[in-house]
C-alpha cells in the first residue's frame, strides 16, 4: 500500500497552518494518549460505585485490552519493518517533530492502535463515551500524519487493529472477569472491596 501522495498533501497542509496549530498538534500527538489514561481511571471509579461486577469487569478490561493491542502492534511492526515516511518519502515537507530513529518502524502506528483500542473498550464500558473517545482516537491518528511521522495507511491500520482486537478481547473476557470480580468482592477483604466497590457480590 502506497499512501505517499496523501502523506505529502497532509504534511504540506501542516506547514501551511498557523504556528499555534502546529504547536497544538505537536503537544497532542505526544501527550494526547494521557486523556485515555484519565478516562480509564474515571470509568473504573464509576463502575466500582455501581455495585455491578460486570461494570467493574468492563472498566478493568479497557486498559488491559489496550495493553494487549500495544503488544500486538509491536509484533506487527517488527515483522513488517516499514521505514518512517519522514525518511523515506522524497520531496515531502520536514516532519514537525523529530523523525524516530531507524529501527522504530512505521507500520502500524502504535499511537493509533492504542487510541483505537482505548476508544472502543471505553465505549463498550460506557456507551455514551463513544461520542468523546471515537473523535479523540481519530484526532490522535490524524496527528501522527500531520506531524510527519506516519503514513496515512499506518494510522488507518492502527485504528482498525486496535478497535478490532479490543472488541474481541472485551467480548471474550467480560463474563469470566465479572465472575472473578464477584468472587473477589465476596471475599470481603478490605483491598478487594476497595478495588471492586462495596456493592453486592451477586
Amino acid at each position: 500500500m502506497d499512501s505517499s501522495a496523501l502523506y505529502r498533501d497532509i504534511t504540506d497542509f501542516a506547514h501551511s497552518t498557523p504556528s499555534w496549530v502546529r504547536w497544538a498538534f505537536e503537544v497532542w500527538t505526544e501527550f494526547g494518549l494521557l486523556l485515555f489514561g484519565l478516562l480509564f481511571i474515571a470509568v473504573w471509579w464509576r463502575a466500582r460505585g455501581h455495585g455491578d461486577p460486570r461494570a467493574v469487569a468492563l472498566a478493568v478490561l479497557a486498559p488491559l485490552a489496550t495493553a494487549l493491542v500495544y503488544v500486538a502492534s509491536e509484533l506487527v511492526k517488527s515483522t513488517v519493518n516499514e521505514e518512517r515516511p519522514c525518511r523515506a518519502v522524497a520531496g515531502a515537507a520536514a516532519s514537525l517533530v523529530p523523525c524516530p530513529p531507524h529501527g522504530d518502524w512505521s507500520f502500524p502506528s502504535n499511537h493509533s492502535a492504542i487510541a483505537g483500542a482505548a476508544a472502543v473498550a471505553l465505549a463498550l464500558a460506557v456507551p455514551r463515551l463513544a461520542l468523546l473517545t471515537v473523535p479523540v482516537a481519530l484526532l490522535m491518528a490524524f496527528s501522527r500524519v500531520f506531524v510527519g511521522v506516519h503514513y496515512p495507511h499506518d494510522v488507518a491500520m492502527g485504528l482498525l487493529l486496535g478497535a478490532s482486537l479490543a472488541t474481541l478481547a472485551v467480548l471474550a473476557l467480560t463474563n469470566p472477569l465479572a465472575r472473578v470480580t464477584a468472587a473477589v468482592r465476596a471475599s470481603g477483604t478490605p483491598v478487594a472491596v476497595w478495588f471492586t466497590g462495596p456493592g453486592r457480590a451477586g
